[in-house]
């Protein structure tokens, strides 16, 4: 008898123009992890999606328990047992914690008339204590930040009581402890047999918590190997082909003048507080600090996205006022913000188009867009930053996260931009990815651009910055260059020390 719990064979599955998944095996077993690993675009995600039932698969079988089953919707995934954390968070805005853990399975009272709002908060109550979450079941969720969010998503599918749990980039939002409390979740979930599918482009968490990687690459099965038998440098070599001699390859450039000084900047609004800085051009600067210490906060009112309540800001020596962001457009800044999908691209746009949206200015000709400019310069861009599309017009939502911060970063290179704010850059997209956007940093500094990288992970701040400030409720608590930086350091400037 085959004792896995799932078993997904000859799978395939088709998109226009895309062979997402050819022929490919995946089995799973009650009460282990089981990472799935693979470059953007290696068909993980779509793989969990038929699974789920948010997919159709264009041809092959699944079965669960040996049981032969067909079915194409998330309802009827669910009625199977199944359960997804979606790497897109699926919550109501504008419900409750609790309303949102419960939404579609409300405990009912007076006869299934109305629903019991007290014991669904109570219920709810629990799950977060458990959980050691520091919010309320009555909180609206659009007030929480993106971290607690992502909690609430992960309690939301727990209390499916699920047999088989997908879980998308779980912890592509949550802080060190968040994870550890996820962790003890996960091992809860095991010891009651549950099987959790796991998707993570975090490395070290795979060994740390996974039991078994299956690795794809472009669309097929490259193999399964157990955790206990494996390295890091076995797995990155099947996921992308070849070897990553080295993980951060970052080239020492001499700095120059100073580009960008930032003197006693402060916005009420979100909590930034006399912040002073100054980055040169040549350099790569980081800038760390646990969620919330105000990093974005700080990016956002330079570009201009927040209003500044006081301060200056110089570029190249000339005092600038920067109040939208076109102004910082204008002086030749670049944002890759920390929410790709919501805030630095419309998903429903095709590619060239996203390409040219800030530079709309410089495409216009004596009728309107010249269009085949603008398709001339994003096949460019696709080309030079290897953007893995069937075509230049193809809409950005169809993009795996890396292709897609790939062509956030490419409106930006058009722009000639020689301030680039790199904010999460490598966050959810894979190690052979983080590897191209590192060197299109170090291209960016050889030419003199000055480049500002916000990171939550410490060895990439480690591995790519010049000198790092650190942040701390909305001041910086200290600065490092990188010969004296470690992750000690850090987190203890982190911690409000100086």
């Amino acid at each position: 008898m085959d004792t896995s719990l799932i078993r997904m064979e000859n799978i395939t599955m088709e998109f226009p123009g895309v062979k997402a998944l050819d022929q490919v095996d995946f089995q799973a077993k009650a009460g282990e992890v089981h990472v799935l690993l693979g470059e953007n675009g290696a068909g993980k995600s779509t793989i969990t999606k038929i699974l789920a039932g948010v997919y159709k698969k264009t041809s092959g079988s699944i079965y669960i328990e040996d049981e032969l089953v067909d079915y194409s919707s998330i309802p009827e995934a669910k009625a199977y047992g199944i359960s997804m954390i979606f790497q897109e968070l699926q919550l109501v805005p504008h419900m409750t914690v609790a309303e949102n853990i419960f939404l579609g399975k409300e405990p009912m009272k007076n006869r299934n008339v109305s629903i019991d709002l007290k014991k669904m908060n109570q219920e709810a109550t629990k799950l977060l204590q458990h959980m050691n979450l520091k919010i309320k079941a009555t909180d609206i969720v659009k007030h929480l930040g993106v971290g607690q969010q992502q909690m609430v998503e992960i309690i939301k599918a727990i209390s499916n009581n699920s047999r088989i749990i997908v879980m998308d980039e779980p912890t592509a939002a949550l802080t060190e402890s968040e994870i550890d409390e996820l962790f003890k979740i996960i091992r809860e979930l095991k010891a009651k047999q549950v099987c959790v599918i796991y998707i993570s482009h975090r490395m070290a968490e795979l060994l740390t918590i996974g039991d078994r990687v299956t690795v794809l690459r472009d669309g097929k099965l490259v193999g399964v190997v157990d955790v206990p038998n494996t390295s890091l440098d076995e797995l990155i070599t099947m996921m992308v082909g070849r070897s990553l001699e080295q993980q951060y390859p970052k080239e020492r450039i001499p700095a120059a003048e100073v580009a960008l000084k930032v003197n006693n900047l402060s916005c009420a609004k979100t909590g930034v507080k006399d912040i002073s800085f100054e980055i040169r051009k040549g350099e790569v600067v980081g800038f760390a600090g646990l969620m919330g210490a105000g990093r974005t906060e700080v990016m956002r009112t330079v570009f201009g996205a927040d209003a500044k309540d006081s301060g200056e800001i110089f570029i190249h020596g000339k005092k600038v006022e920067i109040s939208r962001p076109r102004d910082a457009i204008r002086s030749r800044i670049g944002l890759l913000t920390e929410d790709r999908k919501s805030q630095g691209l419309n998903l429903k746009m095709g590619i060239h188009q996203n390409i040219s949206l800030p530079s709309m200015d410089s495409l216009r000709g004596r009728f309107g867009l010249n269009l085949k400019k603008e398709k001339k310069i994003a096949g460019e861009q696709i080309n030079n930053l290897s953007i893995k599309t069937p075509s230049l017009i193809q809409k950005a939502k169809y993009l795996s996260g890396g292709n897609q911060q790939k062509v956030v970063l490419a409106k930006w290179l058009v722009c000639d931009s020689d301030i680039v704010i790199f904010d999460e850059p490598t966050r959810g997209i894979d190690v052979g990815a983080k590897v191209e956007i590192y060197k299109v940093m170090n291209t960016l500094a050889k030419r003199g651009a000055a480049i500002i990288m916000v990171s939550s992970e410490l060895p990439e701040i480690l591995g790519m910055s010049d000198r790092i400030y650190v942040m701390h409720e909305g001041h910086i608590t200290g600065e490092l260059n990188y010969r004296e930086a470690t992750q000690e350091k850090i987190m203890s400037l982190a911690a409000g020390g100086r």
